[in-house]
């Protein structure tokens, strides 16, 4: 005998409930993948200043989430998601190759782990690393 079951106990247990997914943790994903890229230096602001402010933030307790997803921001839909990416590149390289790139291993990265979908990836280049500019490691205020 067939017995019809009203409610959630119908369902598969991996279809009770929902699955969420922060901003920050598609962010964290796409900037790693970002990372990946041959020719991508850094990500987020080419200036000097910016770079040395993020360097020092990255090295504080805590400044993780903030250098893993700095450059990225992430918009997360139910089912979606749109991300923008702010890159500086070596000089030399392909800006175009390298853009491609990036976004095809950050669509990738963040289809596989999240399963959203990534209808775009816009890529601002910021900034050239030239090879003559050496990155600046701003002096440790502590000792």
């Amino acid at each position: 005998m067939t017995e019809s079951v009203s409610g959630s106990q119908g369902k598969p247990p991996a279809e009770r409930g929902r699955t969420s997914i922060a901003d920050g943790v598609v962010e964290k994903i796409a900037g790693l993948a970002a990372r990946e890229v041959v020719g991508v230096h850094a990500m987020g602001s080419g200036s000097g200043l910016s770079r040395t402010f993020g360097a020092v933030r990255d090295r504080v307790p805590g400044g993780t989430k903030a250098s893993v997803s700095r450059g990225v921001k992430a918009e997360v839909g139910e089912v979606q998601t749109a991300l923008d990416l702010e890159i500086v590149v070596d000089y030399g390289v392909s800006i175009r190759a390298v853009a491609r790139a990036v976004r095809e291993n950050v669509i990738s990265a963040v289809e596989r782990m999240t399963g959203l979908e990534v209808v775009e990836v816009n890529i601002a280049v910021s900034d050239v690393k030239l090879p003559d500019e050496e990155d600046e490691e701003p002096e440790s205020r502590l000792q």
